[in-house]
């Protein structure tokens, strides 16, 4: 508090208050970007899990593939069965 009252009597009034909206805007700012982060971080964990959804998805639809191709005695189609394998996207029908 004697800082505060220095600063005030050497500098004036205008400086002090600046300081004091200095410190009051990044403590709202600290304080909304902490809740900001806290939300990211809960929807990457949401998404990472849509994401691992949506693979066993694609290999279940593959392996569902498979078994209608030789049920009926089709050629299964093996350029998709390739695409499966690798880590890029397998939905390019």
């Amino acid at each position: 508090m004697n800082s505060f009252l220095k600063i005030l009597v050497e500098f004036g009034l205008p400086v002090a208050a600046a300081i004091v909206m200095g410190i009051f805007i990044y403590a709202l700012i600290k304080y909304i970007l902490g809740g900001v982060v806290s939300k990211v971080k809960g929807m990457s964990g949401i998404i990472s899990a849509l994401d691992n959804r949506v693979k066993s998805m694609n290999n279940d639809m593959i392996k569902l593939d498979l078994l209608i191709s030789h049920a009926l005695s089709l050629r299964p189609d093996e350029d998709r069965i390739a695409r499966a394998d690798g880590k890029k996207d397998a939905r390019r029908d």
